[in-house]
């Protein structure tokens, strides 16, 4: 076995950024909100796609980013327009936390919060609510979780 140096890289090399961009962690989070109000698993939509559920997983949580081909792709297996995965997008993910624009601005990033619409929670949450056949029960249930938040914001901690 000889001692040959290696050929240097050729090309910029790629720095791995230690979270994923907020723009594609927003995309992903419309994938998977919109994926379950359509009732659709994630190993459907990858079979719809050609892909395995995992990778359905990585774009979802945004650790993986959603090329243009592949974004057309699920909007037509989620019967949705492109603009829809941008919509309702925080202005944290425009702001300076991009890739592109990080080390431009001095300012500190915000924590991303996630959609609260798009958490399976809530999702199941709304499909309980409109199983309860009887709409005056179903009315009910609304005002006593309306009243539950507004008694939470109010009470002293």
């Amino acid at each position: 076995m000889t001692d040959s140096p290696r050929a240097p890289r050729k090309g910029p090399v790629r720095v791995k950024a230690d979270a994923p961009d907020p723009i594609d962690v927003h995309v992903g989070q419309r994938v998977r909100k919109r994926r379950m109000e359509m009732g659709m698993s994630q190993e459907k939509l990858g079979l719809a796609l050609g892909l395995t559920f995992q990778q359905v997983q990585k774009y979802e949580r945004g650790a993986n980013r959603i090329g243009a081909s592949r974004l057309f792709d699920l909007s037509r297996v989620l019967e949705v327009q492109i603009a829809y995965f941008f919509e309702e997008m925080p202005e944290t993910a425009l702001g300076p936390t991009s890739r592109a624009r990080r080390g431009l601005s001095a300012s500190t990033s915000t924590a991303y919060e996630p959609d609260p619409m798009a958490k399976r929670e809530t999702m199941d949450l709304v499909r309980a609510y409109y199983r309860i056949p009887d709409n005056g029960v179903r009315k009910r249930l609304f005002e006593l979780t309306k009243s539950l938040a507004i008694a939470d914001q109010t009470s002293p901690i």
